[in-house]
């Protein structure tokens, strides 16, 4: 995957927004205000996402590409190495749940907003 394919991805996903909060390297992808993805758009090295703590761990064990989220909480986040040593498919199903875990936890207000989107 590369950076577009990753922007164009995360864009598809309703009510996406793309900001540079930590700088202009820096790449996050919001809904409703909350991060569910970030990148580095110089290097586009690694993403971070989202990730249920228990299926963070067993994913590290599985994949030497995917480790304890970088700069983020080591619970709940997991950076992934883009050296192409994961499918594009497996790397969008970790976007896509990233972003599904955030949206779940959104309030009853803010998920009926996002639907009306």
């Amino acid at each position: 995957m590369d950076l577009d394919l990753f922007v164009q991805y995360c864009e598809s996903l309703k009510g996406t927004t793309l900001e540079n909060p930590f700088g202009d390297n820096t790449l996050v992808c919001k809904v409703m205000g909350k991060m569910y993805a970030l990148a580095d758009v110089d290097s586009f090295e690694s993403i971070n996402v989202k990730c249920d703590p228990e299926k963070a761990i067993e994913l590290r064990e599985q994949y030497p590409a995917v480790i304890p989220g970088y700069h983020m909480s080591k619970k709940h986040w997991n950076t992934i190495i883009m050296d192409n040593s994961i499918p594009n498919s497996q790397v969008k199903q970790w976007i896509l749940d990233s972003y599904n875990l955030v949206v779940n936890k959104l309030t009853k207000k803010d998920r009926a907003e996002l639907e009306n989107l």
